[in-house]
């Protein structure tokens, strides 16, 4: 045996102080009729069964609410199999790890902020599987799809710009990977998630696009940056920026291009630019759009599950309560409250005579 809420037990000291109370309560009322009428003549005043009453009706009580405290804890024995269902959504999450993400424009950095809003979207995850793929001039599969959240916040947590081969980014092959990453070929339940600066120095984002089209799967572009554009810090350097034959080097964010991307797949486009992680994150994009998209059923393993048996001490405990109630000598058992007697009427006052004489005219002469 084993119990679903085993800390209600400590509750059980409650019975045994709940009867404690009780004796006092009798032993005081015994000690204050005996004050009153002698031990002799109570045996010849007090009716037969007037002592076994209140006793019944404290093992009643005591019993019922002994009763009730286990059927709280949920006891629970034996076990059954069971096939256990849930829904939810295929993701694949594609983040840009370029040189160009290190940009300062979004603060701490491009990457950084992109990495933080994925925490926010993973914690609305719930049965949803995710996938993280990270691209720069080839797509590498950090994470496969799973429900482990923790194992995808580790492959997260861990990507930085070595994550993938070096070389000018390109967001086709990003979106060619993110649809290999997926174990089926059917296209209801899944979509693609694209972060990044939007610059597809490949120019083949729109071509895998429209390959995502043709199998129905949307894609959600998140373009993270500044228009105006900005310089890009050296890994390499103290404070130093990229420079390319002497001249910085300055990344911008490709809105057109993310932008068709997302019209494309019938997706949606959501540019964080500047915006605070307080008015727009990743988790807000889940729960205005991913949500949208249909769930499946996912079948899991078979699942032992304890068999709960409080009904089994729910039931004595009400009809021990019950019948503790009916035996109670106050308006419960009587079942109505006794009416005030009206006082006797009062006899009728007898007739006064009227003692005075008569009047008589007086003659006037």
């Amino acid at each position: 045996m084993q119990f679903e809420y085993p800390w209600i037990l400590y509750l059980l000291w409650l019975v045994p102080a709940a009867g404690l109370g009780w004796l006092a309560v009798a032993r005081r009322r015994e000690q204050a009729l005996a004050r009153l009428v002698a031990l002799p003549m109570q045996a010849r005043l007090r009716p037969g069964g007037s002592r076994a009453r209140p006793a019944a009706q404290a093992a009643c009580m005591l019993s019922g609410l002994f009763l009730a405290l286990l059927a709280a804890a949920r006891p629970q024995w034996g076990a059954r199999d069971e096939v256990v269902f849930r829904r939810g959504r295929d993701l694949v999450i594609a983040l840009d790890v370029s040189r160009s993400m290190l940009a300062d424009d979004v603060r701490p950095s491009r990457l950084a902020r992109a990495k933080a809003d994925l925490m926010d979207l993973i914690r609305d995850l719930r049965g949803d599987r995710a996938a993280l793929v990270a691209f720069r001039h080839k797509a590498v599969l950090l994470c496969p799809l799973t429900t482990d959240y923790g194992f995808l916040r580790q492959a997260l947590d861990g990507a930085d710009i070595g994550s993938a081969p070096r070389g000018e980014t390109d967001l086709g092959a990003a979106i060619r990977a993110s649809l290999d990453a997926f174990q089926s070929r059917s296209a209801s339940h899944k979509a693609v998630i694209l972060i990044s600066d939007g610059e597809d120095l490949q120019g083949n984002a729109l071509a895998a696009a429209a390959e995502a089209a043709e199998r129905g799967i949307p894609i959600f572009t998140v373009g993270i940056g500044a228009r105006e554009g900005s310089r890009i810090p050296d890994p390499g350097g103290d404070g130093a920026y990229a420079t390319y034959q002497g001249k910085p080097v300055v990344t911008r964010l490709d809105h057109e291009t993310l932008l068709a991307v997302a019209r494309k797949t019938q997706g949606a486009y959501v540019p964080l630019e500047r915006a605070s992680t307080a008015t727009t994150t990743l988790g807000t994009l889940y729960r205005e759009h991913l949500r949208k998209i249909a769930a499946r059923d996912l079948e899991e393993s078979l699942r032992r599950r304890h068999i709960d048996r409080f009904p089994l001490f729910l039931l004595p405990a009400v009809l021990l309560l019950t019948a503790g109630a009916g035996l109670s000598r106050g308006r419960l058992a009587s079942g109505r409250v006794p009416a005030d007697p009206q006082p006797p009427p009062s006899p009728a006052a007898p007739a006064v005579k009227d003692l005075n004489p008569p009047q008589r005219e007086i003659k006037q002469l």
